[in-house]
């Protein structure tokens, strides 16, 4: 099979944040005070429409973290959404021969959830920190595999997958966020989540944020340059010209 269409399903419409977004719960007072500070109200540019995309298997990873007892079952997003989502996406990301890795600390590495525990050949490896590179073997690990693009998911999308989105972007991997495969425990931290990936000062130019859907919709970042500035992947040509993973996202295999 020579390329890879990431078939996802949600629920949630993050492009509709163009108005303003607020925090979950009111900021506990000062001991003394009898009063609990407001809740903020801030304004924050939209997030952009996902549009599809198309990944070349022998390039790409499916990277899982923290889908693992305890962490996973005490939140209802990670039980009722994420882990249908990953384990869908697993199945399909093994079909097509894609590189599948799993990431947590040493107490949790034997503690992954049956529905999408790892399979004989998947990648393993004992996390230190939210950035999964951090005093890890994973870059080494992944280059020998000739992977280029990765597809983080697991729990949480403010946590390791925002910093591991980081931590990709600096050693130059294209990075892909199915957002029912990587919540939060609230509206606001997914909103912040996905806006910090898109708008990380070390991005990739050519960083990818997916939403699960009959195709791999994506979502393009670009550099911070005269403000931050965020385009779908559409919006780039597929010229001959163009990097392969900006052709990716116009609908070429990567």
């Amino acid at each position: 099979m020579s390329s890879f269409t990431l078939a996802l399903v949600t629920s949630l419409a993050f492009a509709t944040y163009a108005g303003s977004a607020t925090a979950q719960s009111a900021v506990p007072a000062p001991p003394g005070t009898g009063a609990a500070r407001p809740m903020l109200t801030l304004q924050m540019p939209p997030i952009p429409d996902p549009v599809p995309v198309t990944l070349k298997p022998a390039s790409t990873a499916v990277l899982v973290f923290d889908i693992v007892d305890p962490i996973c079952p005490s939140q209802p997003k990670c039980v009722k959404t994420m882990v249908p989502a990953i384990s869908a996406l697993l199945a399909r990301a093994r079909k097509a021969g894609i590189t599948v890795g799993y990431g947590t600390r040493a107490p949790t590495i034997s503690k992954w959830l049956p529905e999408v525990a790892p399979a004989a050949g998947d990648v393993t490896f004992v996390s230190y920190a939210q950035d999964r590179f951090f005093n890890t073997e994973l870059d080494k690990t992944l280059k020998a595999k000739g992977v280029t693009t990765l597809i983080l998911t697991g729990w949480k999308i403010s946590g390791s997958v925002l910093y591991t989105s980081v931590g990709a972007t600096l050693r130059d991997y294209t990075v892909v966020i199915p957002v029912d495969a990587s919540l939060g425990p609230n509206e606001y931290e997914e909103v912040i989540g996905l806006y910090q990936i898109l708008n990380q000062n070390s991005a990739n130019p050519t960083n990818i944020t997916t939403k699960i859907a009959n195709t791999i919709p994506c979502w393009l970042s670009r550099p911070l340059t005269n403000g931050s500035v965020i385009a779908p992947c559409s919006a780039r040509p597929a010229s001959a010209r163009a990097p392969a993973h900006a052709r990716a996202c116009a609908g070429a295999s990567r």
